[in-house]
């Protein structure tokens, strides 16, 4: 498929998805959402990519919803405005239940919807110069379908301040409330960013899935007989799987698994 908002790479079993629209600040309209949904479809179905790191071309990682897009809505029935507004929903959705690991690389502006994308990625790493804003209230909007994924990164406290007051925070914020994992200097970001995801290429593919899905399970849950045996169950089930296996064996055998990418030759 041919894009216009976004561009895509493939690297290494690494599929880069950088939102292009640098003069806007990548500012997301139903193109964009609809194209980084694509991408991040084939890239889940695609067996050579281990990973998805979701990037910003220009200036800007992200910054929020496009306002003529957002205008739009003035035009449409109930039922048009609730599809439109589901394109990212469903984009959210994609990313956090993906089976495939997912990176936000933050740089500059992420403001409104753009924390939305950040939060939904399993893992986010910040340059110390990106700025945060949930910016819905001043337009007289509120963060709707960013909400679960955003309280999920920096908690009920910290999202009650920063929905209503709509104000500006920095990098350095950001991290202390733990929205984003990791703070690094700007010329430090790519460094970071291709060191976590050789972490993600070194675990089991399924293994992967398998974490993402257990987190889901098990979060807010008691610690009950219940979880004590639906957890046992899994591991269980997971330790008889041929991934598992190849991973003891390697492990014994001092040899990396077979799906560990190779060393790049000198």
């Amino acid at each position: 498929m041919t894009y216009t908002t976004i561009e895509t790479e493939l690297t290494q079993g690494v599929a880069l998805v950088w939102l292009n629209r640098p003069d806007l600040r990548n500012a997301m309209n139903d193109v964009l959402i609809d194209e980084i949904t694509d991408a991040t479809r084939r890239a889940i179905d695609d067996d050579q990519v281990r990973a998805i790191v979701l990037a910003g071309r220009g200036k800007a990682f992200c910054a929020g919803a496009d306002l003529a897009w957002m205008a739009s809505g003035r035009a449409m029935s109930a039922g048009e405005s609730l599809d439109d507004s589901m394109r990212l929903a469903s984009l959210l959705r994609l990313l956090h239940d993906s089976p495939k690991p997912t990176v936000a690389r933050v740089h500059g502006p992420a403001f409104a919807g753009g924390m939305g994308l950040v939060a939904a990625c399993d893992v986010s790493i910040a340059s110390a110069e990106a700025r945060f804003c949930l910016s819905e209230v001043k337009l007289g909007l509120v963060p709707a379908m960013i909400s679960p994924y955003v309280v999920g990164a920096m908690g009920r406290q910290h999202a009650r301040r920063y929905f209503v007051t709509g104000e500006v925070f920095d990098a350095a914020e950001a991290w202390r409330i733990g929205f984003v994992h990791e703070l690094v200097q700007p010329d430090e970001l790519d460094a970071r960013v291709s060191e976590i995801v050789g972490h993600l290429l070194a675990g089991g593919p399924k293994a992967l899935g398998e974490c993402k899905q257990l987190v889901r399970e098990v979060a807010g849950r008691p610690i009950d007989e219940t979880i004590g045996y639906e957890t046992a169950a899994r591991i269980a089930r997971v330790r008889r799987t041929d991934e598992a296996q190849e991973g003891i064996a390697a492990f014994f055998e001092k040899r990396r698994p077979a799906w560990v990418p190779a060393e790049p030759a000198a």
